[in-house]
């Protein structure tokens, strides 16, 4: 009697043809010379798969409309368990995939694979190329800030730049090279909605094609004797899959992938920058400009399109070893010198990133909600290492109470005094006297007692350049004319929303001679070293509005 599970798979395989399909499809016939160079193909459909996994799971949690993007992306991030790693997982596979599918379309590039009869197999991974990198430019808009907002702009003004089509280009992707809802749902849509059947069906086709010419054999080991497909080669793929996902799961984990501020249209000293991919199609941009712009942006990419769709009616000779593909060998080499040499140059010449770009939004930012006064209070608090004795929720030491339960809050008289002699207000401590001044431990105190569990986090988050500044802040005592989050006086302007109202160096200016760019005046020049004037003014422009 057959055991219940063999009952179950005859069954199954008799109404469905599953298993019968699977054992024809594992047995299928191989060159003797194929190898591990047939993997790439492989790990190319196991990365799709990845990316279509995670990409449901973040538009379980993600609003598909500009703000809200935003807003649900930082709560996918910084709130939703597991969260970051499905961001990064999605972010780093979608370059691998884009690795993965060029380093498998050179591989066939080389060995002349694209040859009668499979002249269409080629076409079809050229095409999957193509719609490898459209998913990188759709989804680079999604999480709507600075960086996708931008960087999006100058996508729709190079293809607004097309002749002939350009303005219908321009209109299908959001109209008048602006970017705003249309374009962020036609982006959505070609993202989630057109590509991923698109890309399917492009997979399908392209299996079939291979499976009803087989794979390419190295020439002369036509004769050889075949061999199946299983269990050698799906062990290769196996081992590659596994490289593969082993890699991806460690950039996802170790390289955090930022979040900038929310999107700023009126932002115009934004930079973009595109993905490094695009990189080197940025930096030919730059080289090419005026009346050659549209050379760089259209024509070029154009032309090698074509060159690579057409390349199995170009070259029309018999097979041969890949050892004596000169010329093949030649184009490569030449491509991959062109494109790293524009790739380094972009990166060479990348300029200095804006204040509000330094700042993580992937990460918790209730730092950006403290005062000055609170924020130097941080500063005082790592330049004592208080965590050497003290927990802070979950990080710390031990050895003392932990500084986010209320219970153990006191005033900050209390606070300082004891600062001053731990002693004498709690015989018996371990704890050495703090040597700061009053000032400086009325802002330790006050940091103290705005810290709870909630916003432990803005200890370790706070970035240096943020309390540093604050230091400097309190150290001028800026806040006897200026707000900022409500702190302060009103004498001079608020601080709040600064970036938005003037540019870095002229604040910068302002500093060294305010009665020259403000006439009448009342505030002081400062002299500050170009440190303190670097953090200070970062930190002012990382004030949120």
């Amino acid at each position: 009697m057959k055991p219940d599970w063999e009952g179950v798979a005859e069954w199954l395989d008799q109404r469905t043809g599953v298993q019968t399909a699977l054992r024809h499809f594992l047995a299928e016939e191989i060159p003797a010379s194929s190898g591990w160079r047939q993997a790439f193909g492989s790990v190319a459909v196991f990365l799709f798969l990845v990316q279509a996994f995670t990409g449901v799971l973040l538009a379980i949690n993600y609003a598909p409309t500009p703000g809200e993007a935003y807003n649900s992306l930082r709560y996918i991030l910084t709130d939703l368990t597991g969260g970051r790693l499905i961001r990064g997982l999605h972010h780093w596979g979608a370059s691998m995939m884009i690795v993965v599918v060029a380093l498998h379309l050179i591989q066939v590039f080389l060995y002349g694979a694209y040859k009668k009869p499979r002249e269409a197999t080629w076409m079809a991974g050229v095409v999957l190329l193509l719609v490898t990198l459209g998913y990188g430019m759709t989804g680079y808009l999604l999480p709507w800030d600075n960086r996708a907002y931008w960087g999006t702009v100058v996508v729709t003004q190079i293809a607004g730049s097309a002749p002939i089509l350009g303005p219908y280009l321009s209109r299908l992707l959001g109209g008048g090279g602006a970017v705003g809802v249309v374009t962020f749902t036609r982006f959505f849509v070609m993202h989630v909605i057109v590509l991923p059947p698109l890309t399917l069906a492009l997979i399908a086709l392209h299996v079939f094609l291979v499976r009803k010419h087989g794979v390419t054999p190295v020439p002369g080991d036509e004769m050889l004797p075949k061999k199946q497909f299983y269990p050698g080669q799906v062990f290769r793929d196996t081992i590659a899959i596994f490289i593969a996902f082993a890699v991806l799961f460690t950039m996802a984990v170790a390289v955090r992938v930022p979040l900038e501020q929310l999107a700023d249209p009126s932002d115009t000293t934004y930079i973009p920058r595109p993905e490094w991919y695009f990189l080197f199609l940025f930096q030919t941009l730059k080289l090419m400009t005026g009346p050659l712009e549209v050379v760089g942006s259209v024509v070029l990419p154009g032309l090698a399109v074509m060159a690579l769709i057409l390349v199995p009616f170009i070259d029309r000779g018999k097979m041969l070893k890949v050892t004596r593909r000169t010329t093949a060998m030649a184009f490569v080499a030449l491509a991959a010198i062109g494109w790293t040499g524009l790739t380094a140059m972009a990166v060479a010449t990348k300029p200095a990133p804006a204040p509000a770009a330094e700042i993580d939004y992937s990460g918790p930012t209730d730092w950006m909600q403290l005062s000055p006064e609170e924020l130097a209070g941080i500063a005082y608090f790592r330049q004592e290492n208080c965590v050497a004795c003290h927990a802070v929720g979950e990080g710390g030491s031990k050895l003392g109470p932990d500084l986010t339960l209320t219970s153990i809050h006191r005033d900050a008289a209390w606070m300082i005094h004891h600062f001053k002699q731990p002693g004498l207000v709690r015989p018996g401590t371990s704890m050495p006297a703090i040597r700061l001044s009053d000032a400086q431990l009325n802002s330790l105190a006050a940091f103290l007692l705005r810290l709870n569990p909630r916003n432990a986090t803005s200890l370790q988050d706070a970035p240096d350049f943020a309390t540093q500044g604050a230091l400097v802040y309190q150290a001028n005592d800026c806040g006897s004319c200026h707000k900022v989050n409500g702190m302060g006086s009103s004498f001079g302007p608020a601080l709040n929303g600064l970036s938005k109202r003037r540019s870095r160096s002229w604040v910068e200016q302002h500093f060294a001679d305010p009665a020259k760019l403000s006439p009448g005046s009342m505030m002081p020049p400062f002299k500050f070293s170009p440190k303190d004037l670097d953090n200070l003014t970062t930190y002012l422009f990382a004030l949120p509005e």
